[in-house]
């Protein structure tokens, strides 16, 4: 049994974290969920640094697991290494459960693997294992933690917006005068950024304006403001596309300006009334 939970086990993880390294190397995955390319989003490098580190410490926990079939000290080394695995795998999946309506099928498949191999591995143990667990859960549910979510989920006017930005107030000021019905949605979210960063898009402002016909964007106040302004004149004004805002998309699903607004790809601008003015980071 011992060289079955410290040896055999660590060794099938290191080969299941390997292939779908190699796999990822060649723009493909054992995992083909969007809960998996939504926990690649959550992190703040290239999901496959995870992967390389993954290997390394599962391969250390196989060379500690051979070896501490002879030796006390590295049989504690051993665990110790098992368990610092277990607890970091916790709170990265603790972290997308709460994080994303979906999770990494690839990553709870090495977690089932690591609580496997410490069940196996010291089974009288295993329970102030499943506790530590469960506490780092508890704990991350404690936290207001933003959600990857579906916002346009019905048909209207959406305004992806920051409070502090002076771009976004002039169209809130602009919808209130006219009585122009939206939903705001913060830049902050998470699910607002993905989609940001999907189209291309690092300003505010940006008006997702969903209907029966498609979805339609507009960035910038001004083009914003002014596409209304003639939509209430009973005009119909197609705004001028933006190539770095389409991606090559069909022009019919996504249309954008280029108008100016207040960047948000790593910093803001503190109150966005002048194009000058110094930033901040988020």
């Amino acid at each position: 049994m011992p060289f079955f939970s410290r040896v055999v086990l660590p060794l099938f993880l290191l080969v299941y974290i390997a292939v779908e390294t190699y796999l990822k190397l060649n723009h493909t995955s054992l995992c083909g969920e969007v809960g998996c390319k939504l926990a690649g989003e959550l992190l703040r490098f290239n999901p496959l640094y995870l992967n390389y580190l993954g290997m390394g410490a599962v391969f250390t926990l196989l060379i500690l697991g051979y070896f501490s079939l002879k030796s006390k000290i590295l049989e504690r080394l051993f665990f110790i290494v098992l368990y610092s695995a277990i607890a970091f795998e916790t709170t990265i999946i603790g972290y997308q459960f709460i994080a994303n309506p979906e999770p990494c099928i690839f990553c709870l498949g090495i977690y089932s693997l690591l609580l496997l191999i410490a069940a196996f591995g010291h089974f009288k143990r295993f329970a102030a294992v499943l506790a530590v667990t469960i506490s780092i859960f508890f704990g991350l549910n404690t936290l207001a933690i933003s959600k990857n979510k579906t916002y346009t989920v019905n048909d209207g006017l959406y305004l992806i917006q920051s409070a502090s930005c002076g771009h976004c107030k002039k169209v809130k000021k602009y919808f209130k005068k006219n009585n122009i019905e939206y939903t705001p949605i913060s830049v902050n979210e998470v699910s607002a950024r993905s989609f940001l960063k999907f189209v291309n898009i690092s300003s505010i402002p940006v008006a997702v304006i969903k209907n029966k016909n498609g979805v339609r964007l507009i960035k910038g106040d001004k083009d914003i403001i002014t596409y209304y302004t003639k939509q209430n004149m009973s005009e119909t004004i197609e705004p001028q596309l933006s190539q770095s805002s389409t991606l090559g998309l069909p022009t019919d699903l996504f249309k954008a300006t280029a108008e100016l607004g207040c960047a948000i790809t790593i910093t803001e601008t503190s109150s966005c009334e002048d194009e000058n003015t110094s930033t901040k980071e988020f």
